[in-house]
């Protein structure tokens, strides 16, 4: 009953912290140059026509002539100088923006990485601070600046993106919008030395923007706002009868590559249905810290960060038999799907997991419990 009471205190104190929390808006594109910035800095300019305290706590014009007309007008709040290596640089001042306590601030590129020795290592999580204190944040972001979709942005652009923002940042929004281009209107832009200086159009043509790439990465844009925008309906709409509630759980091995995989994929399904997940190791014997090698050992805690980042719950389990291992937390947890990696194993460990699988097949078909392998 003590635990119940607790419980019930702890959700009313996060619905007031909730309440007390600025607005967080983003804008999502496909890819640089198709006006974020330009949206956001309009949308200030509305609103500070109507006597809302908007001011730009950080707007990147990029030389773009349409884009620096708009910056003015509006109340800046200025940038913090930065010296690093030899360099001075600009960053966004949090402590600044916060002691203004303006109703609404600009934060352009939500996945930048901050220079060395700040508070946060990324400007998204300087953005949580300032929604913290209870200040509302619009930003933008580009969709390949996404987490879950960082391999595959890789596979459609050959280019492994570095600046990375956690999905739970873009579910934690108030609202999401999409700025959309065709992929012609955005090749329009980009020749006509809208979104890069003359000297590198050819090179952008010939690399990331070609028809293909922004095809495929609009796609994957118009898809995530449609998630969203299936999370509000489930959230702040009555719900309906017979409604399942999914609930995923990503079992992962000692393999980094499988492991990633499975978790960004799960991520992905987690995020579509807008539903609690979990990440499962199974600690055997053989893999016991002090016979596990160090190298799987590191790659299990980055995996397991990634989870976490990625808005996972992690749990780790020391058991002899992996499918009831799998069972047991399944059904504590009342998982609905399961999710497994392909086994990329040598003979003998493929039919070592044929027993296993097998098992845990025998188990799931009495149960409601989905299982998904991934590729």
């Amino acid at each position: 009953m003590d635990a119940e009471k607790q419980q019930n205190v702890q959700r009313f104190l996060d619905l007031l912290k909730k309440s007390k929390r600025g607005k967080f808006k983003i804008y999502i594109g496909m890819s640089a140059g198709v006006g974020k910035t330009y949206r956001m800095l309009q949308e200030a300019h509305t609103m500070h026509r109507l006597g809302v305290d908007v001011r730009i706590a950080y707007v990147e014009t990029h030389n773009r002539a349409e884009t620096a007309q708009l910056v003015e007008g509006l109340p800046v709040i200025p940038r913090k100088k930065v010296f690093y290596k030899g360099r001075e640089l600009e960053e966004m001042d949090v402590q600044a923006v916060i002691r203004a306590r303006p109703e609404v601030v600009i934060v352009d590129e939500l996945a930048h990485t901050n220079v060395e020795g700040g508070k946060n290592q990324k400007r998204w999580q300087d953005v949580l601070e300032i929604l913290d204190a209870g200040i509302s944040v619009i930003s933008a972001v580009n969709i390949q600046h996404l987490e879950s979709l960082n391999r595959d942005v890789l596979n459609i652009t050959g280019i492994e993106v570095q600046e990375r923002v956690p999905d739970k940042v873009l579910a934690m929004a108030d609202e999401v919008v999409n700025i959309d281009l065709t992929s012609d209107e955005l090749i329009a832009r980009l020749r006509e030395g809208k979104i890069y200086p003359p000297e590198k159009i050819a090179t952008a043509l010939n690399n990331f923007f070609t028809g293909q790439n922004i095809l495929q990465l609009r796609e994957l844009a118009l898809k995530e706002v449609a998630t969203q925008v299936e999370r509000k309906v489930e959230t702040e709409l009555p719900k309906g009868t017979g409604f399942r509630h999914e609930k995923f759980l990503a079992c992962i091995s000692t393999n980094e590559r499988t492991a990633r995989n499975v978790i960004r994929k799960t991520a992905r399904l987690a995020s579509y249905y807008n539903s609690k997940w979990w990440v499962l190791y199974i600690q055997t014997p053989a893999e016991a810290p002090d016979r596990i090698a160090l190298d799987k050992q590191r790659h299990l805690i980055n995996n397991f960060k990634l989870a976490t980042e990625l808005g996972a719950e992690v749990v780790r389990v020391q058991h002899n038999h992996v499918a009831r291992a799998i069972m047991t937390e399944a059904e504590n947890r009342g998982i609905t799907t399961i999710c497994m990696g392909k086994p990329h194993f040598n003979l003998m460990r493929i039919i070592l997991f044929t027993s296993v699988f097998n098992e845990l097949l025998n188990k799931l078909s009495t149960t409601d419990i989905d299982l998904v392998i991934l590729s």
